[in-house]
């Protein structure tokens, strides 16, 4: 494999070392290959919401490979998985199931190009949307930590089509819509930042980006493959009162299995094949398995609502953190259930202020915390996660472990 992985973010290219491996994981902690145990704090980058191998997914996974992994055909429970997303997220008219994010998001670059007869697209600089060449123009996450901002292989005409501007910047999203307005296919954006480390929309961003695309015919995509059911049981669009015109999912909602989800309004769904031009396929779309767990996942979050604790649990993470962070040395910024240790000063607003943190800070950091069995992202660029499995036992030996890991 290159580098000895399947995806780059697992190389600890961002902090040096050994990357690794794992061999388990029961509710908030990982087993090594080496018999070590983790308190998890990654999540799998982010599905992981209710824990690992929680005892009624894991069920679920069973009784569906036990009818057949997969048929190349249509399910029932696809179409009942389809209906609840739709009624959790009311703002959907239309789902499609893919197999991925970046499949998700890949979709909604096309339906946006569809829909409005445009080329062109509008980012936000360290915004990560899977590795769709158009989308690796000044890209976040692994892209980030490997110290470059695109990715050889892009072709330059791809790269053309793309406007990067500042996240949380409406002066900038209002100049290019101003003046190339006519030409924009789709403004897409992370609504809560999750790919150069944990960045909240100043108020009235997300507004302003939603009149933006108004004005000038534009689509609003929201791609919330880490943010869908992770504040809520529903989209985070939602909780904020903001219709974007399609949102991508993905993660929380396959419950740890490969699941991403295109859905928005129907006048604009209903352009997918079969009843529209624009085409898109996957053999293994809605795959039963996978289905079969997003389904359990998203009942047991609409059933059990875990959300509070779980914002609690990250408030007093934060919290601890900062009050062991020496002063100036850094801060966690916190949202809900999301954080990040940053190693430079508060507040972080956009990509230019993450890129003054001290990655080697974090890089240290990040290994004295593994040396006393705690699990972060390999990365100051990426988000840390509590689940519904953490407790507040969970938290006291991340902090009694932070402060230790600070003060060495």
């Amino acid at each position: 494999m290159p580098g000895g992985v399947n995806s780059p973010v697992r190389a600890f290219n961002g902090v040096g070392g050994t990357p690794v491996y794992m061999r388990a994981g029961a509710g908030a902690r990982m087993t090594t290959a080496e018999g070590a145990s983790l308190l998890d704090f990654c999540g799998s980058w982010g599905p992981l919401i209710l824990g690992h191998a929680r005892r009624e997914v894991v069920a679920a996974i069973r009784r569906a490979a036990g009818a057949g992994t997969s048929f190349g055909a249509n399910t029932e429970a696809e179409v009942e998985f389809a209906e609840l997303l739709c009624e959790l997220a009311p703002d959907l008219d239309k789902v499609r199931l893919t197999s991925s994010g970046t499949e998700a998001t890949m979709t909604a670059l096309r339906l946006a190009r569809g829909a409005t007869g445009r080329r062109r697209i509008l980012k936000f600089d360290g915004g990560y949307h899977g590795h769709v060449d158009a989308l690796l123009v000044s890209a976040g996450s692994g892209l980030l930590t490997g110290g470059v901002t695109s990715s050889a292989g892009v072709p330059e005409s791809q790269a053309a089509d793309v406007w990067v501007a500042p996240y949380n910047d409406l002066a900038a999203v209002r100049k290019i819509t101003a003046e190339f307005g006519g030409e924009l296919a789709a403004i897409i954006v992370e609504p809560v930042a999750a790919n150069m480390g944990l960045v909240a929309p100043l108020p009235g961003f997300l507004e302003g980006l939603r009149d933006a695309a108004s004005r000038c015919g534009a689509l609003l995509i929201f791609d919330e493959v880490i943010t869908g059911f992770r504040f809520g049981p529903t989209t985070y669009g939602r909780i904020r009162g903001i219709v974007p015109d399609l949102t991508c999912l993905g993660k929380i909602i396959g419950g740890g299995m490969p699941v991403g989800t295109v859905g928005g309004k129907a006048g604009i769904m209903d352009l997918l094949a079969p009843l529209g031009p624009v085409y898109q396929a996957g053999t293994l779309s809605g795959n039963p398995v996978a289905v079969a767990a997003g389904l359990t996942t998203l009942k047991l979050l609409r059933a059990e609502n875990p959300y509070s604790a779980m914002e609690r649990l990250g408030h007093r993470l934060a919290a601890g953190l900062n009050a062991a962070f020496r002063p100036g040395a850094g801060h966690c910024a916190q949202l809900g259930s999301l954080f990040t240790p940053f190693f430079g000063p508060a507040p972080m607003t956009s990509l230019a202020g993450v890129k003054t943190c001290d990655t080697n800070a974090y890089a240290a950091f990040f290994h004295e915390m593994l040396k006393r069995g705690i699990y972060l992202p390999p990365s100051q660029f990426e988000v840390g996660f509590v689940s519904a499995a953490h407790t507040d036992a969970d938290v006291d030996v991340f902090l009694d472990a932070a402060a230790a890991a600070l003060r060495r």
